[in-house]
């Protein structure tokens, strides 16, 4: 199913060494499908809290927390805080990549809105806090961070380094794009029929496109020479560190691969590395033959 939706694609202008790339189409509004949540830091939600992420791609599982508890802005002008005003960059950069790959075709790149928030925020898909860790909203397009995120991610997941959190971010945006050319739509239809077992291997695959798209943004910001050497080591490192069997074996002593919902740490920098070296959406068509 998922493979009819990628290769439902428009032919757009080239970037990087992939020559040409290919975005999906069949796109669709925010709201359409339900409301689904992707949870970042790619498993941690269920490793840290135990709530399963799937639940939040279908708008369930919701914490119920009083608003009051949190507050939440958007994003700040530059020089309000140098961690705030790294966000804006890396999202700065990803507009300008998408923008020139929504112009290719002949249409306008709607650029995700970014929140910032502490402890608790009420985003389009509901009441989340701080441990969901950074979130994009399909209902709303916002990509919502609480930036204490980035400590944890250096501190419990072993990830420092500015690149591993610009990829965090890059990743987001991925889910975006995957709402506006109708992937996450079309797998919020679809899960509704599936097991618990075939949604978490479909997600899978939604997650590490997510993961290939970051690389090509990678690709891009090498081609504007804002990266330093190191940086996509950090991102790799990153990628190794939150996958599936990586933080199950780090919680609990042992993986489950059947509850497996983001991918294995090989699978994550496989499709990481995919998208940087080529810079070709083509290259990520997670959703036919083996991931």
């Amino acid at each position: 199913m998922f493979g009819e939706v990628s290769r439902r694609r428009s032919r757009v202008g080239g970037m990087g060494r992939g020559g040409g790339i290919r975005i999906p189409t069949g796109r669709t509004t925010g709201g359409a499908g339900g409301l689904i949540a992707i949870v970042v830091v790619l498993g941690i939600l269920w490793a840290v809290t135990g709530q399963n992420p799937l639940e939040m791609l279908a708008g369930g599982g919701q914490s119920q927390l009083n608003p009051a508890a949190g507050s939440s802005r958007q994003l700040p002008q530059e020089g309000q805080d140098e961690l705030a005003d790294f966000v804006g960059v890396v999202i700065k950069e990803t507009e300008n990549l998408w923008t020139e790959q929504f112009a290719a075709i002949g249409e306008d790149y709607p650029e995700p809105t970014v929140v910032l928030f502490t402890d608790a925020v009420n985003s389009g898909c509901g009441m989340a806090d701080a441990r969901t860790g950074p979130f994009y909203c399909p209902a709303d397009r916002k990509v919502y961070i609480d930036l204490a995120f980035y400590d944890q991610l250096h501190r419990q997941f072993g990830a420092p380094g500015d690149f591993a959190q610009a990829y965090v971010l890059a990743h987001e945006v991925g889910h975006h794009i995957q709402n506006l050319t109708g992937v996450l739509p079309e797998f919020n239809r679809a899960r509704q029929s599936m097991s618990q077992e075939e949604a978490n291997q479909w997600s899978v695959r939604v997650e590490l496109q997510a993961d290939c798209y970051a690389g090509i943004w990678a690709n891009y910001a090498g081609q504007q020479n804002l990266l330093e050497m190191g940086d996509a080591e950090e991102a790799i490192n990153a990628a190794n560190q939150i996958g599936d069997d990586t933080l199950q074996k780090r919680m609990q002593g042992f993986a489950v691969p059947k509850t497996f919902n983001h991918g294995t740490s090989a699978q994550r920098r496989a499709w990481f590395t995919r998208g940087f070296e080529s810079g070709d959406v083509n290259a990520c068509d997670t959703f036919s033959g083996n991931v």
